[in-house]
């Protein structure tokens, strides 16, 4: 049990030490009868990385490099993408592109049209974009009719890269089941969302009393504990993750991004020096309320029409309270099951919260001061 524990924690430590949220594309196709049109924002900095558009080293792009390139641009993204129908390629041809501000940085946005052989119903979607450099990558998908409705959305990575998409959806309730997926795969790639939530639940088998960790008596001790923390936190981010969807209330990516950092930081040395250890609930919801902003960005960047909002919003939230459940699910009986030994209090919850906030510090530095 303590060895699959650890094992658990290091996974979650040796993920990449990313200044920024996860990298993510934005593809938005438009298909009326045989041909599709294509809108996809991909970030300059993945684009820097894979081919090299800061042409003169200085770590800045200009609107010159990124406008000298577009050639390029367009050949290396449509040559991982392909589309077809009914058995048959539909070719590709780049179009117009452009530059825009997603909430974590400047975006190259590419119009493209595909031509297919016969008026589509189901819709064969190949994407590959950076895999080959950065496996946590994915592809956010909006797949629409020509009347501007949405038929189905898509979250697309390695392991689900091709996929067929019927154009009439599937209805509401499809739409809905890819929100939540949607929700579901973005806790848990979010790596600081993650260890911010594990660094409140390493001492829920623990009482703090005369000045150590001990171990706690039942089991039920700790998942009331564990609900606490976890309501808390779901209650804060769901009002701001509203909030800040709906438009009401918005907030620098920078400083966002910025304070999730630090209060994985704050989260974990608490661990090692408790100021609050009976009551970190407290801490889940005032902590959770910035972590809110953070969901909503990629809401935000998805660029959700009006009449499918409230129906991202609800799915995209249960499917993030789905995948916090099953963190806790796994890592609560295993946690508690060698609560009582050295290897836990030494080990994983004063190492591991030592390791969780070096982290979190190096992502801080990062995200404040833009490096």
């Amino acid at each position: 049990m303590g060895r699959l524990l650890l094992v658990l924690l290091s996974c979650l430590l040796m993920a990449p030490a990313q200044a920024h949220k996860s990298s993510d594309s934005y593809l938005v196709l438009t298909v009326n009868g045989a041909n599709v049109e294509g809108q996809w924002d991909i970030a300059l900095r993945d684009l820097d990385a894979a081919l090299g558009l800061d042409a003169d080293g200085n770590g800045e792009l200009t609107w010159d490099e990124v406008r000298g390139r577009h050639q390029a641009i367009a050949a290396y993204a449509l040559s991982r993408l392909e589309l077809g129908s009914g058995g048959h390629r539909c070719p590709l041809t780049a179009g117009a592109q452009l530059v825009d501000d997603h909430t974590d940085g400047a975006y190259t946005v590419l119009r493209f049209h595909g031509a297919c052989a016969e008026a589509v119903d189901k819709l064969d979607v190949h994407y590959r974009l950076l895999f080959d450099i950065d496996p946590q990558h994915r592809g956010l998908l909006r797949l629409r009719a020509a009347d501007g409705t949405d038929s189905a959305t898509a979250v697309l990575g390695p392991d689900n890269a091709r996929q067929t998409f019927a154009l009439a959806g599937g209805g509401r309730l499809a739409q809905f089941g890819s929100y939540v997926r949607t929700g579901v795969w973005h806790i848990w790639i979010g790596f600081d969302h993650i260890l911010f939530l594990l660094s409140l639940l390493l001492p829920a088998v623990l009482v703090w009393r005369e000045r150590q960790w001990q171990p706690v008596a039942t089991f039920r001790a700790a998942a009331t504990d564990v609900l606490k923390i976890v309501t808390a936190f779901t209650v804060a981010h769901s009002v701001t993750l509203t909030l800040a969807t709906l438009g009401l209330v918005a907030l620098p990516s920078r400083w966002v991004e910025s304070a999730i950092a630090a209060s994985v930081v704050v989260a974990a040395l608490n661990n090692l020096r408790p100021v609050v250890a009976g009551r970190r609930w407290v801490a889940a919801f005032l902590f959770g309320l910035i972590h809110g902003f953070g969901f909503a960005s990629v809401l935000a960047d998805l660029g959700l029409a009006r009449d499918t909002l409230v129906l991202a919003l609800v799915g995209f939230n249960v499917g993030v309270e789905a995948g916090q459940v099953a963190i806790v699910a796994l890592f609560l009986p295993l946690a508690f099951a060698v609560r009582g030994s050295a290897f836990y209090r030494k080990g994983v919850l004063f190492g591991g919260s030592l390791l969780i906030a070096l982290l979190a510090l190096l992502w801080f530095v990062q995200r404040a001061f833009d490096l």
